[in-house]
């Protein structure tokens, strides 16, 4: 029995949630395998071979895994597939792409957002935005699995010494084509990896209080900007900042939230922060009974009093 990690890449470097799927792989039990689909991907190829734990890296180059199009890279894992007991994704917008597409190739169910590995066969998952834990017990002989990254501590990048393979790569599908993309740039640290988040609500009234109030208080913390779909919805924050349900799941070590008041599908993305703090004028918002620290005040006062007392 041996599991295979679907890596999550920038050709060049690995990205963070590989290292968290690693650490619930290695919980499966067997040998953990991990899968590089790119091309000139062997910076990444080697940060795998790295992680400790990994045993063997796969290593597919070719120019039709470039762009990492989801129909080439379900393509790629189904070549191997069968050699395996356990396949497992980071639930990330990559992740979720290509984990449907395999577990129906391989007529088998999908495991989605599992939060912790309890036997080889056994998985919970949160449903209804997070209110309840399932329980999950898979007959299927390949289990595929979404993992929600913040269940997980990243295993370590360094101290493995695992063999480098290098696999034949799928031939382009013909299906789909990369026609370009739109990278927000942002000087700040990128949500789902930021170690202290600070996220505004309805409760700003505008893009231009967004900014204005909450920025200063991001850039003492060296925090990242998050926002609730509210916010979102009315225009005060873009749609990458959106924390929840339908936006990004976080677990900061420190999350401020400001003018929020804890809507469900908000609480979802990030009632798993390490220490939460609101800052809400209204006692009754359900944001304060996930907070460690509540606030009952005017966020307008309250924030630049807590930026210069920072100062």
């Amino acid at each position: 029995m041996s599991a295979l990690v679907i890596a999550e890449h920038d050709h060049g470097t690995l990205k963070g949630a590989t290292l968290n799927t690693v650490t619930a792989a290695l919980q499966c039990g067997g040998e953990v395998h991990v899968l590089i689909a790119g091309h000139n991907a062997g910076g990444a190829a080697q940060a795998a071979a790295a992680i400790k734990g990994v045993t063997k890296v796969l290593h597919a180059d070719a120019a039709s895994l470039a762009e990492q199009l989801a129909e080439n890279v379900a393509a790629q894992v189904l070549t191997i597939a069968k050699e395996y007991s356990h396949l497992l994704f980071p639930a990330t917008a990559h992740g979720k792409n290509v984990a449907p597409r395999v577990a129906a190739k391989l007529d088998v169910g999908q495991i989605s957002d599992v939060i912790k590995v309890d036997a080889a066969d056994t998985f919970e998952r949160p449903i209804y935005a997070g209110n309840a834990i399932a329980t999950v017990q898979s007959s299927d002989a390949i289990k595929v699995m979404t993992v929600r990254t913040t269940g997980f501590d990243a295993a370590a990048a360094t101290g493995g010494s695992a063999a480098v393979q290098s696999i034949v790569a799928v031939a382009d599908s013909g299906t789909s084509s990369f026609v370009g993309a739109e990278i927000a740039k942002n000087d700040r640290p990128e949500l789902t990896a930021a170690k202290i988040i600070v996220s505004g609500g309805r409760g700003l009234a505008s893009s231009e209080k967004f900014h204005e109030v909450l920025e200063p208080l991001a850039d003492k913390l060296g925090a990242a900007l998050g926002a609730s779909r509210a916010a979102v919805d009315a225009g005060y924050a873009p749609n990458d900042w959106q924390v929840g349900q339908t936006g990004k799941i976080v677990a900061p070590q420190l999350y401020i939230a400001c003018g929020i008041s804890g809507a469900i599908q908000h609480l979802a993305g990030m009632k798993d922060s390490k220490v939460i703090v609101c800052i809400n004028k209204d006692p009754e918002a359900p944001i304060f009974s996930v907070a460690d620290y509540g606030l009952e005040a005017d966020l307008f006062v309250a924030v630049p009093e807590l930026v210069k007392a920072l100062s």
